[in-house]
């Protein structure tokens, strides 16, 4: 797979009907290995090891209620309340981000209400944090915890 903007980490791989698969060690399970879940693996392993996100706080790929219709985010982030501190948007190396991307995310905050926005294709890597009150989000370096 294309190397991405991330350290380098240790992946399980195999072969399910000539297709390759990566092991999702918060699915604990492997997944047909696209372009995009190359990037959400690295995200997860980037969550774990770069900013000491507990694997017992993550989730991915589950479905949300927006607007009448169903949507799947990539991966969520939980406080140890339950509260939801991260909502992370993975694209493809190849999909250019854009505003559209970052709409995207911010519809699914209108339900999820998460603290801070991740947005990467895996080369290149955004982070927001929302301000609830004036209904915006503002660019930051880094996120800041880890």
């Amino acid at each position: 797979m294309q190397p991405l903007n991330f350290s380098t980490y240790q992946f399980r791989f195999k072969s399910r009907e000539n297709k390759p698969t990566i092991f999702d060690v918060v699915r604990k399970k492997f997944i047909v290995l696209t372009p995009e879940e190359w990037v959400r693996q690295n995200t997860i392993h980037y969550l774990i090891n770069e900013l000491q996100v507990p694997l017992s706080l993550i989730n991915v790929e589950k479905q949300i209620k927006l607007h009448k219709t169903i949507k799947r985010y990539d991966i969520i982030v939980y406080n140890s309340d339950g509260s939801i501190l991260l909502i992370v948007e993975c694209k493809a190396p190849k999909i250019k981000i854009a505003q559209d991307t970052f709409d995207q995310i911010a519809r699914y905050n209108f339900v999820l209400n998460a603290t801070y926005l991740m947005v990467t294709n895996g080369l290149e890597h955004y982070f927001c944090q929302m301000d609830f009150k004036k209904e915006q989000y503002t660019f930051l370096e880094k996120l800041p915890f880890g």
